[in-house]
């Protein structure tokens, strides 16, 4: 792919790309589109950060890809690279027990005055699950 060398990207997707209506070139091989989208569909187990634009654009496997999806799809590799760091880290902690933690906030926001709530499950001393809702 040659992609060593490309410039990292602030955001794993451009804002106001229309990817619907586009009159580009379709790909000369949409298998190597599936192949993108599907590891980076693997990708977004340790990289929550990633899963809108991926969500996104794995909507365009079953369709014959353009040129403008496999350029938006190189973004998300563009902005991994912009933040190697960046992402969740599931280590042996040798036992499998499962904690789950959880908190509410009635009101708790003095400028709106509304309610928070979230919960944690961890498996393993790993995290599993989260939400936090306003």
């Amino acid at each position: 792919m040659g992609l060593l060398g490309c410039k990292p990207a602030s955001t794993p997707m451009e804002v106001n790309v229309d990817l619907w209506r586009d009159n580009s070139p379709l790909l000369d091989d949409a298998g190597r589109y599936r192949r993108l989208i599907g590891k980076l569909i693997y990708l977004t187990v340790t990289r929550p950060d990633i899963t809108f634009a991926v969500g996104v654009f794995s909507r365009f496997m079953h369709y014959i890809p353009r040129e403008v999806h496999w350029t938006a799809a190189l973004r998300i590799l563009a902005y991994v690279k912009s933040c190697p760091g960046k992402g969740l880290l599931y280590k042996k902690h040798g036992h499998l027990h499962i904690s789950a933690y959880s908190d509410a906030g009635y009101a708790g926001n003095i400028g709106d005055r509304k309610s928070t709530s979230e919960f944690y499950t961890f498996i393993g001393g790993n995290l599993v699950t989260w939400r936090s809702k306003k």
